[in-house]
C-alpha cells in the first residue's frame, strides 16, 4: 500500500490526481485505506505571485541570467568566421588547392548548427536547460582545443563540425530560456539583447582575428576562443539558474519527497518519454512542418536562401578587399586554389584591415534586430491595449517584411557593382549593411516558423560551396546580381503569402506543386 501524505505537512503546491487506468482503480477498491484511492501525487510549480516561477523572478535575477546567456551566445559564433582572414594561410600550410575545401572550412561549422538542434531540443526536455548550457560549453572548449592542435585538413574539418554541434546549444534553447522568464510584451527587447551575441560574434570576430592572425598565426584564433569559452564555464555553473518549468518541477518534487518521506510525490517530468522516441519526434517535427503547408515551406525557403547568401558573401570578403600580393604569409605567392577573378586590386587591405570589412554586416544586423525587437514589442502592447489576443503570426505583417525583402536585393546590387567598378570602399560596405538590415527584418519576422533553423543552416552551409567558382565565372557584378535577382523573384511570392496568412488553413497538406497552384487559384 502506498505511503500516505500527512495533510498538515503537505504543501499547497501538491495536488492529488485520481488514477485513470482500470487496473489502478481495481487496486484502490481492494485496499483497506481510504487514502489509497489517491495513488499518485503531482507537484505543480506556483503560478502568478509565486517567486519560484521564472516569470516572477526579480529584474536583477532575470538580467543576470540573460547576461550569462548572451556571453555564452557570443563565444560560440566567434568560431564560425573569426579565422576567415587566415583561410589562405591554412590552405597553404596543409598544401590543399581545393576552393570547395576553402569554403567548407567556414560552412561546415554552420552544418553543425543545422544538425545540433535535432539532439539539443529533446535533451532540453529531459534534463532542462541549465545543464545543457554548461555541458555544451565544456564540449565546445574541448573541440576548439582540438581544432587548434589539428595537423591535417581532415582533422580540422572534423573538429570544426564538432564545434558547431556543441556550440549551437545556447543558440537553440536561448530564446526558450528568455520566453520562460519574460512576458510577451517584454520578450522582444530581451531577445534583441540576447541576439546581439550571435550577430556580433561572426562580424566582430574577423576584425580581431585578422590582426591576431597577422601577429601570431591562425591557430591562436582557436586558442583565444577556447580560453574565452573555458572562462565562462565557472560563470555558467555559479551564476545561471534553471528556467525550464518542468525541470524546476522535478527539483521541487525531489525536495518534497525528502521532506515528507513520501516516495509517490512526482512531477510531470518523471513521466518520461524514451529518449529514442523524443529524438524521433524532434527529427520528424520540423520536416512535417515544412511539408504541411505551402506558406511555411516557401517562407522558410526564402529565409534559408537569404541566410545562404549572407554566408556566401562572408566567405568572399577577405578575397574582395585583401591585397593580392599579400594575401598569404605577408607577401608570398598565393596557393593555386585562390580564384584570381575575385580579387579586385582596388582596395589593398592587409590581413588585419581585411577583417574590418565584416563590420558593416554586424552593424546592419544590430540595427535590424534591435529595431524589429522594439517594433514587435510595440505591436504586442497595442494589440493588448485594443483587447485583442496577440498571435505569433502578427510578426509577419507586410509593413515589416516587405521593405526588408526589398532591401536584400538592393544591397546585393549595390555591393556587387561598386566593388566590380572599384568605387570607394564605403559604398559597397554600405550595401552590405543595407542587405543585413533587410535580412534581419525578414528573419526576425519569420521566427514563428520553428523549422526555419534547420533549413537555413543547411543552405548556409551548402550554398557557399559553389560561391567562389560562381564569382570567378561571372565576376563580382553579375555574380551578386544573380543572387539579387533570385532574392527579388521571391519577394512577390512572400508578399502574397503574408497578405493571405490569416486566411490559410493549417490542416496538414502535402506541399506539392498542385497544392501550391490550388492555393494561388483560391485567392
Amino acid at each position: 500500500m502506498a505511503e500516505t501524505l500527512d495533510s498538515k505537512a503537505a504543501p499547497k503546491a501538491l495536488e492529488m490526481i485520481r488514477p485513470n487506468t482500470k487496473e489502478s482503480q481495481a487496486q484502490n477498491l481492494a485496499s483497506n485505506s481510504p487514502r489509497s484511492e489517491w495513488r499518485s501525487f503531482c507537484c505543480r510549480l506556483g503560478r502568478a505571485g509565486r517567486p519560484e516561477h521564472p516569470l516572477n523572478w526579480s529584474d536583477k535575477k532575470k538580467g543576470l541570467n540573460i547576461a550569462i546567456l548572451s556571453l555564452l551566445s557570443i563565444v560560440t559564433p566567434l568560431g564560425s568566421s573569426m579565422f576567415a582572414p587566415g583561410i589562405p594561410l591554412i590552405m597553404k600550410e596543409f598544401h590543399d588547392d581545393s576552393s570547395i575545401t576553402a569554403t567548407f572550412l567556414l560552412s561546415i561549422y554552420v552544418l553543425g548548427f543545422a544538425l545540433g538542434p535535432l539532439l539539443v531540443a529533446p535533451m532540453s526536455e529531459l534534463y532542462g536547460r541549465r545543464y545543457l548550457y554548461t555541458f555544451g560549453n565544456i564540449l565546445f572548449t574541448v573541440f576548439t582545443i582540438g581544432t587548434a592542435l589539428s595537423n591535417s585538413i581532415g582533422m580540422l574539418l572534423a573538429f570544426r563540425l564538432f564545434m558547431g554541434l556543441s556550440g549551437v546549444v545556447p543558440l537553440t534553447i536561448g530564446s526558450g530560456s528568455i520566453a520562460d522568464m519574460m512576458p510577451p510584451e517584454k520578450r522582444g527587447r530581451a531577445v534583441s539583447i540576447w541576439a546581439l551575441g550571435p550577430l556580433l560574434g561572426p562580424c566582430v570576430g574577423p576584425v580581431a582575428g585578422g590582426y591576431l592572425i597577422r601577429a601570431a598565426g591562425w591557430r591562436w584564433v582557436f586558442w583565444l576562443i577556447s580560453i574565452l569559452a573555458g572562462t565562462f564555464i565557472p560563470v555558467s555553473i555559479l551564476g545561471s539558474r534553471e528556467t525550464y518549468p518542468p525541470a524546476l518541477l522535478e527539483s521541487k518534487a525531489s525536495r518534497l519527497r525528502k521532506k515528507t518521506q513520501n516516495k509517490e510525490i512526482r512531477s510531470r517530468l518523471e513521466q518520461k518519454t524514451p529518449m529514442s522516441e523524443k529524438l524521433r519526434l524532434a527529427a520528424i517535427r520540423p520536416i512535417k512542418l515544412l511539408v504541411a503547408t505551402p506558406v511555411v515551406t516557401l517562407n522558410a525557403l526564402y529565409i534559408a536562401i537569404s541566410y545562404g547568401i549572407l554566408y556566401l558573401l562572408v566567405a568572399t570578403f577577405t578575397f574582395v578587399y585583401c591585397r593580392k600580393n599579400d594575401a598569404v604569409n605577408y607577401g608570398q605567392q598565393l596557393t593555386p586554389y585562390i580564384p584570381y577573378g575575385i580579387y579586385t586590386e582596388h582596395y589593398g587591405f592587409d590581413e588585419g584591415s581585411s577583417g574590418l570589412s565584416f563590420l558593416p554586416a554586424g552593424i546592419g544586423m544590430v540595427i535590424g534586430v534591435i529595431g524589429f525587437g522594439q517594433l514587435t514589442d510595440l505591436i504586442v502592447k497595442r494589440t493588448k491595449a485594443r483587447g485583442l489576443e496577440h498571435k505569433p503570426e502578427d510578426r509577419l505583417k507586410p509593413i515589416m517584411t516587405v521593405p526588408c525583402a526589398l532591401a536584400l536585393p538592393f544591397g546585393l546590387f549595390l555591393y556587387g557593382w561598386t566593388v566590380q567598378n572599384g568605387t570607394h570602399w564605403i559604398v559597397p560596405m554600405f550595401g552590405v549593411m543595407v542587405m543585413c538590415i533587410g535580412l534581419m527584418g525578414t528573419m526576425y519576422a519569420a521566427s514563428v516558423t520553428a523549422a526555419l533553423t534547420i533549413l537555413r543552416s543547411l543552405l548556409g552551409a551548402l550554398l557557399p560551396l559553389s560561391g567562389l567558382e560562381m564569382y570567378e565565372a561571372l565576376g563580382l557584378g553579375w555574380g551578386n546580381s544573380l543572387l539579387g535577382f533570385i532574392a527579388l523573384s521571391l519577394v512577390p511570392i512572400l508578399c502574397h503569402f503574408i497578405s493571405s496568412y490569416m486566411k490559410i488553413s493549417f490542416r496538414p497538406r502535402r506541399c506539392t506543386v498542385r497544392n501550391i497552384l490550388d492555393f494561388f487559384r483560391s485567392r
